[in-house]
């Protein structure tokens, strides 16, 4: 009796010293954990690209009814400030897959410097955002029954600057909320908490970074070029 007691006592331990910290009793090893956390990040940004999938498709229905109201109201947006913003954005999903790969390769380093660059670039893209939306707000851009710029006198371009604050305005908050998941990565990589055995968070805030790219990417051009 006492030898079984000593044999499970010594599984026991032998199984705590080769359990890594990081992973959950539910699952047999990193890698299933891994594999499991990305699935559920996969089916999350699915549920993101419907989300602004139904916008895309009120956009599409709203330009085939009144083509004539896009070309009046894309004077009053700036394509270069859209532009620049495009920009920032890619550079920044450049800077996420650099700290992924600094992650695997135990780069701390590297870890901590791409993922502070990146909520750097986040940060001018809201800037740029910001000093967009407070000159049209100066101008009476508002959306909706508020807007009051008198220059534009068809009566379905407060609809289309509705579609406009809707669809940047939730994709800045998306902005804002990688901003806070980035800053809150590049602590812990600071304290030591992130290696080549265990990345998953890095990864999965950059599969959710790229994504927020990527509907820019789609964004800039619908609403600013075309």
């Amino acid at each position: 009796m006492a030898s079984t007691t000593a044999t499970t006592a010594a599984a026991q331990e032998t199984h705590v010293e080769t359990h890594p910290s990081h992973l959950k009793h539910y699952f047999v090893s990193s890698e299933q954990q891994f594999d499991a956390a990305k699935l559920g990040m996969w089916l999350f940004l699915v549920t993101e690209i419907l989300l602004f999938s139904g916008m895309f498709v009120a956009y599409a229905v709203f330009r085939i009814w009144h083509p004539e109201v896009f070309v009046e109201a894309s004077t009053e947006l700036n394509p270069w400030l859209g532009g620049l913003n495009t920009l920032v954005l890619l550079l920044s999903s450049l800077t996420v897959a650099l700290a992924i790969h600094a992650a695997q390769g135990d780069d701390r380093k590297g870890l901590v410097r791409n993922l502070i660059i990146t909520v750097l670039l986040a940060a001018v893209f809201m800037v740029v955002k910001y000093f967009e939306y407070t000159h049209k707000f100066h101008l009476g851009i508002f959306p909706g029954g508020f807007f009051s710029y008198e220059e534009m006198t068809n009566p379905y371009v407060p609809l289309f600057f509705s579609i406009y604050f809707v669809m940047t305005g939730i994709h800045g908050v998306h902005v804002l909320i990688g901003m806070g998941l980035l800053s809150w990565l590049a602590s812990r990589a600071y304290r030591g908490h992130f290696s080549s055995d265990y990345y998953t968070p890095v990864e999965l805030c950059g599969l959710y970074w790229h994504i927020v790219d990527i509907i820019w990417i789609f964004l800039f051009p619908l609403m600013y070029l075309i």
